[in-house]
This record gives C-alpha cells, sequence and structure tokens, in this order.
C-alpha cells in the first residue's frame, strides 16, 4: 500500500509516521508513506500558495497551481484512489477503512486556511471525507488517522491479523473487555471464565460482552446489528442482554 499526502507540513506526516506500528509497517515494506509539499510546485518566486477568495470574505484560499502541479507529480495507477479531507466529506468509518485496505494507492489531499479553490476537487476528482462532525486548522491529523486505520486492515500489519477483526467496528459492534495478569488487583478480579480454558465458553462469554458493551454505549449500532441478524447463537444471546437490560 503507497500512501501520497499532499500537505503544506511534510514534516507532521513524516513525523507521525516515525514512531510504533506504522513506523514498523513503513520499515517492513508493508507500506509506504511519502508526503508531498505543494508549495514546492509553485510559481511564485514567494512560495505563494494561498490567495484572498473571490466575491470577499475572511481568510485565505488555496490556490490552484500549486495542488494541480504537485497533483500532476504523483504517478497513479488505475487502482488509485484519491481523498480530499474536507468537513463536507462522508463520514470515515471501519467499513471505509477496509474498503480502502484492498486499494493500492490512495492520494490524501490535505486543506489549511479556508479551504480549497473549489477547483482543485474538481480537477483531481477526488472523494471527500472526513473524520467527524468539526473542524480542524488543516488536514494532517485527518490524514494519520486514515492512514493508521486503513494500514491496520493490510494482512501481517499487525502481525496477528486477528487483532484488526475483533477491533471495535469490525462487525459492527464494539470489542469485548481485556484483561491480563494479575489475577486480582486492587480489589477487582479477572472474571473467571476467562480462567477455565475452555475456548468455546470463553468465545460465547466475549460475544455476549460486546453485545453488552455496545447496548450501553451505542443502543443505535447495538439496534442496527440485531436487526440485521440472522446468527442462530448471536440471536441467543442478544435477546438474553436484552432481557437482562430491561
Amino acid at each position: 500500500m503507497k500512501f501520497d499526502v499532499l500537505t503544506l507540513f511534510p514534516e507532521m506526516i513524516n513525523q507521525a509516521c516515525s514512531h510504533s506500528i506504522v513506523a514498523r509497517g513503513i520499515e517492513s515494506g508493508l507500506i509506504s508513506v511519502n508526503a508531498l509539499n505543494p508549495r514546492d510546485y509553485t510559481k511564485d518566486k514567494h512560495k505563494k500558495v494561498d490567495d484572498t477568495p473571490y466575491g470577499g470574505g475572511a481568510g485565505m484560499v488555496l490556490m490552484c497551481q500549486p495542488y494541480f502541479d504537485c497533483f500532476d507529480s504523483v504517478e497513479k495507477t488505475e487502482d488509485t484512489e484519491v481523498i480530499i479531507l474536507s468537513p463536507q466529506g462522508k463520514a470515515f468509518n471501519q467499513q471505509m477503512s477496509i474498503e480502502l485496505a484492498k486499494k493500492s494507492h490512495i492520494i490524501l489531499i490535505c486543506g489549511h486556511y479556508e479551504g480549497f479553490d473549489e477547483r482543485i476537487k474538481q480537477y483531481t476528482k477526488a472523494r471527500e471525507v472526513s473524520i467527524g462532525d468539526f473542524v480542524l486548522t488543516g488536514g494532517e491529523l485527518p490524514a494519520m488517522c486514515i492512514i493508521d486505520s486503513v494500514s491496520r486492515n493490510i494482512d501481517g500489519f499487525l502481525g496477528k491479523i486477528d487483532s484488526a477483526h475483533f477491533d471495535s467496528f469490525s462487525d459492527g459492534l464494539l470489542e469485548y473487555p481485556q484483561y491480563t495478569k494479575p489475577r486480582e488487583y486492587g480489589g477487582y478480579s479477572v472474571p473467571e471464565v476467562l480462567l477455565t480454558g475452555n475456548h468455546q465458553e470463553i468465545a460465547l462469554w466475549r460475544r455476549k460482552q460486546q453485545f453488552i458493551t455496545t447496548y450501553k454505549k451505542r443502543r443505535d449500532l447495538f439496534d442496527k446489528f440485531a436487526k440485521n441478524c440472522n446468527n442462530k447463537v448471536d440471536l441467543k444471546l442478544l435477546n438474553e442482554v436484552i432481557s437482562e437490560f430491561k
């Protein structure tokens, strides 16, 4: 998976990619992250990339020329996905993350100031994506969120792919609670079922805990899952949870 990020602050991307699991993914060759600065492509001697908006108004708008030329410098394939980070975009979620992980190349275009000249979106034919209903000073943090999330779905990136399969939202539910040693601490104990070694019982307990956690914290996700569920075991557990919390 290749990520090309168009950003006025490439050091933010490079710094974030130099740590933890993302850094290991780059070192292993599973992903590559390349930050390109549109300022390097401007034809203005002062490296200008923005100007005042036509029609008046506050702030500055990112100009076509630097972004057109920076975008054109990136080699693309039929499998390239182009994304502009924008609060006007479709909300990023786990389903989109899994879909994007099937691509081999993603271009992420980060904005700043009052946003893009609309023609940049038209020229790049980019999909607008938002990471939430709030506004940030730039697209670098959302770009890193997408890089991190999408990379987790690439085979081998997490070591044990099951780590991704059981993440929250991987099947529309929140993750079950996790425990580690010691068995007791501060008056709190690990649930006995996790100490039995009975993998079938543990699997059922974890599945029910997913339903309980989702019911308590995200009733919208619980109701959506229950409405579309046709698995007999899951239906039994769902009904148990609904009965217990009536």
